[in-house]
């Protein structure tokens, strides 16, 4: 069925100066005092590949087992200190989900309650909100699991 890759891991966190009652230059941000007249604004912060080891590079597979719990944790952790700092706001933990079909690779597309009803989007007139749409294979198995009827042959585009 659907498969889920997350990667472009960040920590946004949202900077008041005014919480300081300092210069923004005073904050490392320098030439920006005239700029940003103290108000908030977002920074975005990557963290450190889990395969960097500190002159040593290797691929994230290598250096885990676990790829997104790792990035998710060492984000929670950078967030975690960042907030412990006054002119820290706020702050969220984010990343890049893309979801896939296991069968055919294709991005994940399923039927919405309105194409469900619509005769040009169904494959047949069995198909349901939530059907996959890109392969014959992920058709075939979100029916078995659901008690649907099978395509008939040369159902699915």
């Amino acid at each position: 069925m659907k498969k889920t890759y997350r990667d472009d891991w960040r920590v946004i966190v949202t900077i008041a100066p005014q919480a300081t009652h300092i210069p923004i230059s005073a904050l490392g941000f320098e030439g920006l005092d005239g700029e940003l007249a103290g108000l908030p604004f977002d920074i975005e912060i990557a963290p450190r590949p889990l395969g960097d080891l500190g002159g040593v590079y290797v691929s994230d597979r290598l250096a885990s087992r676990d790829i997104d719990g790792d990035y998710r944790r060492r984000c929670e952790e950078l967030l975690a200190e960042l907030l412990k700092r006054p002119h820290v706001k706020a702050g969220r933990v984010t990343c890049k989900e893309t979801h896939v079909c296991s069968h055919c690779d294709l991005g994940w597309e399923v039927l919405t309650a309105d194409d469900a009803f619509d005769e040009r989007m169904v494959q047949d007139e069995h198909s349901v909100e939530g059907e996959p749409v890109c392969c014959e294979a992920a058709i075939a198995e979100f029916r078995a699991e659901r008690g649907i009827p099978a395509l008939a042959e040369g159902g699915a585009a």
